[in-house]
């Protein structure tokens, strides 16, 4: 632990800048749209506010760029990496428009994610989204909340009226996809290539396609070694992806922060934010003279009127015990 250095995750944010031609694009026109999207959620808003200004600003034309431009200015950085050169070989996506977006579990990822989807659909940038995640309950949690808000008439409407795409159908690669669609898929159907349309919808298309990795931590490797299949995925040239964001609560490889976060939002300020709120423990004040079942029973019923209360979301209770046997 001697000579450790430890260094705040924020102060390794990297800065985009905000300095954009509204020419080129302008922001001010999504301002309704984040408005019914985000409503008072501002780290949502501005967390889209950062990606899509990178993306579409016309001031990178590549992760490498940014990182540069913020090596130079960010004293800590320098410090982290004494040599320029070792600071650009952890930029494993360094030659795409790639980033990650740091936000704390249960801050609302999806909303983001369908943000910044739309904003470049509207604006013509792609004309495909890809969603690649870990897991098919990931999946269709993902599809439904996307469902949700591609037909929601009031968010679309908020859209400005010349948007190249505005009614996203929102598939999986079960079926051709087409111009306009959103595909979300789970990353393991890629690599089976089983019943997929990713090759035939996404080969060459990689120019006009935005790809969104959610839960972003399963796709790197430490120090750019061993690359995974998915970062493989991402870098194949027969697809040639251009626009790449990640998204994850734990935006680390091993202990290392991710060097491409543009965005962060915290646990511990959501918690202070009151957009999640602590953990309630309650068997804390109940008597140790109360049965183990009885205590049980108790926690159970909690947990099914918190259901009832809380019927479009999903409460989670945690049943804590002193080994796997008591588990089990």
């Amino acid at each position: 632990m001697e000579n450790m250095e430890i260094y705040k995750n924020q102060d390794l944010v990297l800065k985009v800048n905000h300095n954009v031609d509204p020419d080129v694009f302008d922001l001010n026109k999504y301002e309704p749209f984040l408005d019914v999207l985000c409503r008072r959620r501002e780290y949502q808003r501005q967390s889209i506010r950062e990606v899509v200004l990178f993306l579409l600003g016309g001031n990178y034309s590549n992760l490498k760029v940014l990182a540069e431009e913020n090596y130079h200015q960010n004293e800590v950085l320098k410090e982290k990496y004494p040599k320029d050169r070792d600071f650009y070989k952890t930029l494993q996506l360094q030659n795409k428009l790639a980033c990650s977006v740091d936000l704390a579990t249960g801050t609302g990822k999806s909303y983001v994610m369908y943000g910044v989807a739309q904003i470049l659909l509207a604006e013509g940038a792609v004309d495909r989204v890809l969603v690649l995640c870990p897991s098919l309950t990931i999946e269709d949690g993902l599809t439904d909340k996307f469902d949700e808000m591609a037909s929601d008439k009031v968010l679309k409407d908020s859209l400005p009226e010349n948007a190249i795409y505005k009614n996203p159908r929102i598939i999986n690669a079960n079926q051709t996809v087409e111009k306009g669609d959103i595909c979300i898929e789970n990353i393991h159907a890629v690599y089976k290539k089983t019943n997929s349309a990713i090759e035939d919808s996404f080969k060459g298309q990689g120019e006009k396609t935005l790809v969104l990795n959610d839960e972003a931590h399963h796709v790197y490797s430490p120090d750019g070694k061993d690359f995974k299949q998915w970062m493989r995925f991402l870098l194949d040239d027969s697809f040639g992806f251009k626009y790449i964001v990640g998204f994850s609560g734990t935006c680390y490889t091993d202990n290392e922060y991710f060097t491409d976060v543009i965005y962060r939002y915290s646990l511990k300020q959501a918690i202070e934010d009151k957009h999640i709120k602590d953990v309630e423990y309650v068997v804390e004040n109940q008597s140790d003279t109360l049965k183990e079942d009885t205590k049980f029973q108790e926690i159970y019923q909690i947990h099914k009127e918190n259901k009832r209360l809380y019927n479009k979301i999903k409460p989670l209770t945690i049943y804590v015990t002193k080994n796997k046997k008591e588990c089990e």
